[in-house]
C-alpha cells in the first residue's frame, strides 16, 4: 500500500521503516531534510515539501501526520487538507488532545477528505516489537487503511482495533498514557521503600527481575525498570525532575468534567509536576507550620 508519512522524527521515522519493511510504499516529508535524508536511505522516497509529497501520491491517497500535539498539527492539517481531494485519507497518528481532533475533523470532512485519529503506543521500542494502534473514525476508511495497521502492530490480529468514530482513538490513548502515569508512580514509590531500608540490604536490580516473571505486578514497564536498575542500580546521574507531555493533564481534566474519580492518577500527575519544583515554596511553609504547632525542627537550606 501507499502513504504519505509526514513527520519522521524518532517514531516517524521508526514508523516508516516498518511499513517499508511490510512492503509498503511511502513519500517521506520532514522540515529537517536530514531526516528525509535518512529515511531515503531506508528505502522510502522523499519530497521536498508538502506540496511535492501530495503530487507524488496517486488517488485516494493516504497521509500519516505524526508531528507534535498543538499548532504543529493545526498548521499541517490545515495546509493537507487544501492540497488533497475528495475521499483522500488524513490520518493524525500524534497525541493529540480529541476535542482538538473533533474539530479538526469537522474541519476537514467538509472538503471530502476522511479524517482518522490513531493513538499511537509504543515509543523507541515499537520498531522492532510492534505498535499498539487506537484507531478513531469511519469504519469502512479503517477497512481500506487496515494493511498499514496490520504492518504497523504486533501481529496482524493484535495491538490495534478500531474503537470508535473520530475522536475515539486519541479519546483512548489519553486514558492510556494515564493509566501510565499511575503505573509508573506505584512502580517509583515501591523501589523508593525499598531502597530506603538499608537493614535488608537488597539486592533492587535482583527483585526486580524476579518480580518479571510469575508475579501480578509484572509488565512491560517492570521490564524496562529491571533493564534501567541493572544497567545503573543506584541511578547515578539521575536527576528527579519527571517531565509530562499533556495526556495526564487532559485525562484528569476530563475526568473532573464527567465526574469520574480518579485519584491515582491524578496524584502521579500532582507529583511529577512536584518533582520539577527545586525549591517549593509550599514545602517550607508545610514546615514552618510543623514547627509553630508542634514545635518541629526546621531543616536549613
Amino acid at each position: 500500500m501507499e502513504l504519505g508519512m509526514i513527520g519522521l522524527g524518532r517514531m516517524g521515522a521508526a514508523m516508516t521503516k516498518r511499513l517499508l519493511a511490510a512492503g509498503h510504499t511511502v513519500v517521506a516529508y520532514d522540515q529537517d531534510r536530514a531526516a528525509v535524508e535518512r529515511s531515503v536511505a531506508d528505502g522510502a522516497a522523499g519530497a521536498v515539501s508538502l506540496d511535492a509529497l501530495v503530487s507524488r501520491l496517486n488517488a485516494p491517497r493516504t497521509v500519516w501526520v505524526m508531528v507534535p500535539a498543538g499548532d504543529a498539527v493545526n498548521d499541517t492539517v490545515e495546509r493537507l487538507t487544501r492540497l488533497l481531494k475528495a475521499d483522500d485519507t488524513l490520518i493524525d497518528g500524534g497525541n493529540s488532545n480529541f476535542r482538538d481532533t473533533l474539530q479538526r475533523a469537522f474541519s476537514v470532512q467538509k472538503s471530502g477528505v476522511h479524517f482518522v485519529d490513531v493513538g499511537t503506543s509504543g515509543g523507541i521500542w515499537g520498531l522492532k516489537e510492534g505498535y499498539c494502534l487506537m484507531i478513531g473514525g469511519d469504519a469502512a476508511v479503517v477497512k481500506r487503511i487496515q494493511p498499514l495497521f496490520e504492518s504497523l502492530a504486533p501481529a496482524q490480529d493484535r495491538g490495534w482495533a478500531h474503537v470508535g468514530p473520530v475522536g475515539a482513538g486519541h479519546f483512548t490513548k489519553m486514558v492510556h498514557n494515564g493509566i501510565e502515569y499511575g503505573l509508573m508512580q506505584s512502580y517509583s514509590e515501591g523501589f523508593a521503600l525499598l531502597e530506603k531500608n538499608k537493614d535488608f540490604r537488597l539486592d533492587l536490580p535482583k527483585i526486580a527481575e524476579i518480580w518479571r516473571h510469575g508475579s501480578v505486578v509484572r509488565s512491560w514497564l517492570l521490564d524496562l525498570t529491571a533493564q534501567a536498575l541493572a544497567e545503573n542500580p543506584n541511578l547515578e546521574g539521575i536527576g528527579p525532575s519527571v517531565a509530562d507531555s499533556g495526556e495526564g493533564r487532559w485525562m484528569v481534566a476530563e475526568a473532573i468534567a464527567s465526574d469520574v474519580p480518579c485519584p491515582v492518577i491524578t496524584l502521579s500527575l500532582l507529583e511529577r509536576i512536584r518533582s520539577r519544583v527545586q525549591d517549593s515554596f509550599g514545602n517550607r511553609i508545610l514546615a514552618v507550620m510543623r514547627n509553630k504547632f508542634g514545635g518541629h525542627a526546621i531543616a536549613k537550606q
